[in-house]
Parts: structure tokens; sequence; C-alpha cells
């Protein structure tokens, strides 16, 4: 599963055979979840409250960036890094 940013401890992953709608899985410790890119809401699973607000911070400053990954990895191509949050 090929790891697109990590920051803080949370590591962002997106996989190459997936299912609509577009999406990421954000792993942190014992927690997953997978996060729609359109509205960043949680198509499944938990994360920590304050992990959870530092996912979406994420996920809307590089939303262009995630729908372009998204697409690069329908077209089995590799998949670009994404640069962490600070």
């Amino acid at each position: 599963m090929p790891r697109i940013s990590e920051f803080f401890g949370i590591a962002i992953y997106m996989y190459y055979r997936e299912h609509m709608p577009p999406h990421f899985h954000a792993i942190y410790a014992e927690h997953e979840a997978e996060v729609e890119l359109d509205g960043l809401t949680l198509l499944s699973g938990a994360l920590p409250p304050r992990v959870r607000g530092l996912v979406v911070e994420w996920a809307a400053m590089h939303r262009d960036e995630l729908l372009q990954v998204w697409q690069q990895g329908k077209a089995k191509q590799p998949l670009s890094r994404i640069a962490p949050l600070k």
C-alpha cells in the first residue's frame, strides 16, 4: 500500500485497487479511517478527534493533489508523495 504522506505519527495511504468514491486511508497507532476527498468526511473507521482534525486540515490544503494521486492510482501509475502537515 503506497504511503503518500506522513506527519505527526499519522500515515496517509492510497491504494491502487480502490472503490468509489475517491478517498484515502489515514492510520494513527491502532486507529484507521477512510476519508472521502469530496467532503473530507469519514467513510469508515475512526480517528481520535485531534488526529481527525489534523487529517482534515492537511487534506483541505492538498485536495487538488489528492485528486491527482487518485487519478494516478486509477491509471496504475506511480503515486506522487504529498507534503506533510507542518
